[in-house]
């Protein structure tokens, strides 16, 4: 689950300004202590990489719209 922005500085400034332990904070939150120590070195949530596809996209699409009612197995097969 990702948290937005907001809330993630939300519980990192509330907890400097209390004096609130990571253990604490987490607990009167209901969120993981594992994720507010994680968001006092980065806020911002990590940019997701896309990895390459082992099937081109198009070939795929087309593929699907030659033979529409293949089951999983025989497109694969064809791969």
């Amino acid at each position: 689950m990702s948290y937005s922005i907001d809330f993630r500085r939300k519980v990192i400034f509330t907890m400097a300004e209390e004096g609130l332990s990571i253990r604490e904070r987490a607990k009167q939150f209901r969120i993981g202590s594992a994720s507010v120590s994680r968001w006092i070195n980065q806020i911002e949530p990590k940019a997701s990489t896309t990895r390459q596809r082992k099937i081109d996209k198009s070939e795929l699409i087309k593929n699907v719209e030659q033979y529409p009612d293949a089951y999983q197995k025989e497109r694969a097969e064809r791969y």
